[in-house]
């Protein structure tokens, strides 16, 4: 059986520039978390836990509407963008 590792896609990014993009991480983080090493995701990719949030808040509001979703979907979208820039300029500087 050939593991999840096995089939992630490389960063295009990465490969041709030799630079990282704001997404690099997040497909080891998720593979991470499958795995059950939940902080290491997170210093994977610190992004991941507020996507799989905002994710999961689209989705209910597609089935179930609920109040102040879209407030809460623009928090959570707002709070994601900043987590991932903050953590890619963090990385750039490292």
């Amino acid at each position: 059986m050939r593991a999840l590792d096995d089939y992630m896609l490389p960063c295009l990014n990465k490969k041709l520039f030799g630079v990282e993009c704001m997404g690099c991480g997040l497909q080891r983080s998720i593979s991470l978390i499958f795995k059950g090493h939940f902080v290491d995701a997170f210093y994977m990719y610190p992004a991941v836990y507020s996507l799989i949030i905002l994710f999961l808040c689209i989705g209910l509001n597609i089935f179930f509407k609920f109040k102040h979703s879209n407030k809460i979907i623009g928090a959570l979208a707002i709070v994601t963008v900043a987590t991932i820039i903050i953590s890619y300029i963090i990385k750039i500087i490292n």
